[in-house]
């Protein structure tokens, strides 16, 4: 993947985009393109790119236009189809100077129109520039996978694929957090598009196209997901039985996971967590990768982590050169404000810290794209929260029952401070408005309690502000109108895509971390006709009684060793507060947490974080924390480095580089007399 950027003038009067600010843009994002980066600028437009080159690697340069010269393209990303659009467009008379699938997106835009990003099959933000119609076309893909920041100001649209890049761009672009982000953070665990963190700086919606023309702006999504309705399940239902599932959703993926290799023109390797769907994937992936398949794995000091046994075992299994990386608390902590600058938002856990060092690793070994298993558990409803739902719903049908709430004690095994296991606590915080259990996001609603509860650290102006919102009522009014007639796990699944996978797995932990070594991920559960397929499938075939992903079970037994099959779900966690608080912790965490940084901030009180902290050190040397008070603290100290990385400070210079591209336009208006 790459970075872009760009800046169109928006009224009729303002000044060309200047050269000066889009490579600075460009410089910003080095990081996410260090082989080549490039400029185009004409009157009204500038376009910047900084590429990873991954196809194509000769002639794929970006800016690149159409053979006249008029539509002018950045992107960010791969269609893992364009060699079959590619056939169609040249069978509509369509030629190709390149064997790129950044050309094939242009000349797609003009065969199609907007309908061309229904046909896609990837990852992607682009922008399109149409410098003769003064049109600019802006896309994100289905998942969100790639960013795609934008903001207006001065009579400008500033676009990229970083919020840094926006604010190098023009240092009079202001800067605050937005008091209704940062409520979503602290309720949702991330902010949902087109909601951003920053004051005037909002995302693109995944699935979304946005068209800037003649001084009106237009947006609509291309593509939306579709469950089966509970009124007729034969409509968009799967039909066939669960061995056809299995053979189905087995060929799909082997399709989804060759697409992710071939379609590379560099070595392709494979992240591997010894779960259930990096397992998969490593597997499938094996058959695809030639003769020297390289896996990449996690180890934590800490044993209550540790996953190496399992990893050791797929990787024997496939016979790939494998690579771990030892994560121990004190590395978290010390590469923690590096990943804050990477992920530009707050958040409630380290677990990006451990990936970052991971995806360091992947480059050292001249490693540019891995598979992941993301996707997978909200695809075929593989996480507790799933069960939970599943659990609650049945118990809060007879809310009296004392036998139905035993099936509670069945979640969260991995846990050393599970919440399932002291009955009468439990009882209490999952029986909260049981009785709701038929409502828009009851299966949600422990873990946004649980997240809501950081506020009571706000400050009274953060307060102020946030309470004249509410993070959920917000987002369950902007539910599809077909979302009631869904059954109750699409909607449990729905609403986890919509939320925590595409604003927090596919960013803070995943592109951000990736990109952050210009490591580019690839992930075959997203692929588009599989996740149509995964969608249509009934719901007992992914979640059957209380066994997540039986379909994939199923699929991974003749080719994922048993004991990984069998293993009980265990999802990616890493050391959190406990990295802050022992007694050599860097000095950076005192001075974020002091009351001087908190009072400048003014996003927390000083009182209740001194509060906060006091009770965790006191606490540390057992490892008695809190799930709450784990997530108080990251959440708290990431916002605090976030406020002083981008709100305090300006920043420095920014590594510019060669042009490999550096395309100018003078276009003359007619004057009619």
């Amino acid at each position: 993947m790459c970075g872009i950027a760009g800046i169109i003038s928006l009224g009729a009067y303002a000044a060309p985009p200047s050269r000066e600010a889009l490579m600075r843009m460009v410089g910003a994002l080095a990081h996410r393109g260090p082989d080549e980066r490039g400029l185009y600028r004409d009157k009204r437009a500038g376009l910047a790119h900084a590429r990873l080159s991954v196809v194509d690697l000769s002639n794929g340069q970006q800016p690149l236009a159409d053979a006249g010269d008029t539509t002018w393209i950045v992107f960010n990303g791969e269609i893992f189809n364009y060699l079959d659009l590619r056939e169609k467009l040249i069978a509509l008379g369509h030629r190709f100077r390149t064997h790129s699938d950044t050309e094939v997106i242009v000349h797609a835009y003009r065969a199609w129109g907007e309908a061309a990003f229904e046909r896609m099959n990837g990852q992607w933000a682009v922008a399109i520039w149409d410098s003769v119609a003064g049109r600019l076309v802006l896309s994100r893909d289905r998942f969100g996978i790639c960013p795609l920041h934008l903001c207006e100001h001065g009579g400008r649209l500033y676009f990229a694929s970083e919020v840094k890049a926006i604010f190098a761009a023009d240092m009079n672009i202001p800067r605050a957090f937005d008091p209704a982000g940062i409520d979503q953070t602290f309720t949702l665990w991330t902010v949902v598009p087109p909601q951003g963190v920053f004051q005037g700086i909002s995302e693109l919606t995944p699935g979304h196209v946005r068209i800037y023309e003649s001084g009106t702006v237009r947006e609509r999504a291309f593509w939306k997901p579709c469950y089966p309705e509970i009124s007729d399940p034969r409509c968009g239902e799967f039909t066939g039985s669960l061995d056809d599932a299995v053979d189905d959703v087995r060929g799909a993926l082997e399709a989804a996971t060759a697409l992710r290799i071939v379609q590379a023109d560099v070595p392709v390797g494979c992240y591997l967590s010894g779960g259930l769907d990096s397992s998969l994937v490593a597997a499938l992936g094996r058959r695809y990768a030639g003769e020297r398949f390289q896996t990449f794995s996690l180890r934590f000091a800490d044993a209550e982590y540790d996953e190496t046994r399992f990893q050791r075992l797929v990787a024997g299994a496939t016979g790939s050169e494998h690579h771990e990386v030892v994560v121990s608390r004190s590395d978290i902590a010390e590469i923690f404000p590096e990943v804050i600058n990477h992920t530009e938002r707050p958040i409630l856990r380290t677990a990006p810290a451990p990936l970052f060092l991971l995806s360091r690793l992947v480059r050292e070994h001249g490693i540019k794209v891995v598979l992941t298993g993301e996707g997978a558990d909200e695809m075929f409803a593989g996480y507790d929260l799933f069960r939970e739902g599943k659990v609650r719903r049945f118990w809060g049908r007879q809310p009296a029952s004392t036998r139905r709430s035993r099936l509670l004690e069945r979640l969260y095994p991995y846990l050393s401070r599970s919440p399932v296991h002291q009955q009468a606590m439990a009882r209490q915080f999952f029986g909260r408005d049981i009785q709701a259990y038929d409502t828009p996001g009851f299966a949600h609603d422990t873990r946004w309690r649980t997240t809501s509860a950081i506020k009571r650290l706000f400050s009274a102006d953060m307060r102020a502000e946030t309470e004249r919102r509410n993070a959920v009522p917000e987002l369950i009014a902007r539910l599809p109108a077909e979302f009631s007639r869904w059954g109750s796990l699409a909607q449990d699944q729905y609403i986890e895509i919509q939320t925590l996978m595409s604003g927090y797995l596919l960013s803070s932990q995943g592109d951000r971390m990736l990109m952050a070594h210009s490591v580019e991920g690839r992930f075959p559960f997203l692929d588009d006709e599989l996740v149509t397929l995964a969608n249509s499938l009934p719901a007992a075939y992914k979640l059957r009684v209380l066994n997540e992903k039986h379909v994939l079970k199923r699929v991974a037994e003749p080719i994922v060793p048993s004991e990984i099959v069998a293993r009980k779900k265990q999802p990616y966690r890493a050391p959190n507060a406990l990295c802050f608080v022992a007694d050599d912790a860097p000095a950076y965490v005192r001075e974020a947490l002091s009351e001087t940084a908190l009072r400048e901030a003014n996003v927390f009180d000083p009182k209740s974080v001194t509060r906060l902290l006091d009770k965790c050190r006191a606490r540390a040397s057992d490892g008695d924390l809190s799930n709450s008070d784990n997530m108080a603290l990251v959440g708290v100290l990431s916002t605090q480095l976030l406020h002083q990385q981008f709100v305090a400070s300006r920043p420095g210079g920014v590594r510019l580089g060669e042009l490999s591209v550096d395309v100018e336009r003078e276009h003359r208006e007619e004057v009619l007399a």
